[in-house]
């Protein structure tokens, strides 16, 4: 959460108190770099998290072996490496494409949806197809992440206990809605369809997505 943040509102910051809104190009790719890295292994690291749920409420007397030290390890290498190989395809990607319809992006931060607005050929559309293939890899996690809860709250449901209900809901369902808010408003940024784009939705919704 924090290296998301990082990524975006100090430069965001700046540019407002400076009343300017450059940015190098280096800098973009940087952005861009982070950006991916940093809410990829997020995203990885909270599908981790509900399966770490799945089996502290539904597989107790197995949690020290599926999820001991060594397990949650690797689980996170797995995440982190996962996100550093995604931001670097989307980036060298990204920039590898022409642009010749301005340098002016209608964002607060460098957003990919936005600098494919300014390429002037096809070859965007292989960074577009990679952005399908990032979806649905997500939506895959995502159906993992509902999976595991639909189990969880079976489980819950079975607890006699109201005191045991609280703690089990107290426990998923915050994780539940920052993983639903943050899918939704992303899906909707990368795939909404251009017919309906404006700048004052793609802020609001640029925001719900790499900030709240």
């Amino acid at each position: 959460d924090l290296g998301t943040i990082s990524t975006t509102v100090p430069k965001s910051m700046a540019n407002s108190l400076m009343d300017t809104r450059a940015i190098s190009y280096s800098g973009c790719a940087a952005q861009i770099f982070s950006f991916f890295f940093f809410i990829s292994a997020e995203y990885y690291l909270l599908t981790v998290m509900a399966y770490d749920r799945y089996v502290a409420i539904c597989r107790p007397l197995h949690y020290g072996t599926l999820m001991g030290s060594t397990a949650c390890v690797k689980m996170a290498a797995v995440a982190w490496v996962s996100g550093f190989l995604h931001a670097l395809l989307h980036t060298a990607n990204t920039f590898s494409i022409p642009l010749c319809q301005g340098n002016t992006v209608d964002q607060f931060f460098c957003e990919i949806p936005q600098i494919l607005k300014l390429s002037c050929s096809d070859s965007y559309l292989g960074e577009v197809g990679l952005l399908v293939v990032s979806v649905c890899l997500s939506f895959g996690c995502f159906i993992f992440i509902v999976l595991s809860y639909m189990q969880i709250f079976t489980a819950v449901l079975r607890i006699p206990s109201e005191q045991g209900w609280h703690k089990a809901f107290s426990t998923c369902l915050p994780h539940l809605a920052v993983v639903s808010l943050f899918i939704s408003t992303g899906f909707f940024a990368y795939l909404k369809p251009p017919s309906i784009s404006s700048p004052a939705l793609d802020l609001v919704v640029a925001v719900l997505y790499s900030v709240v």
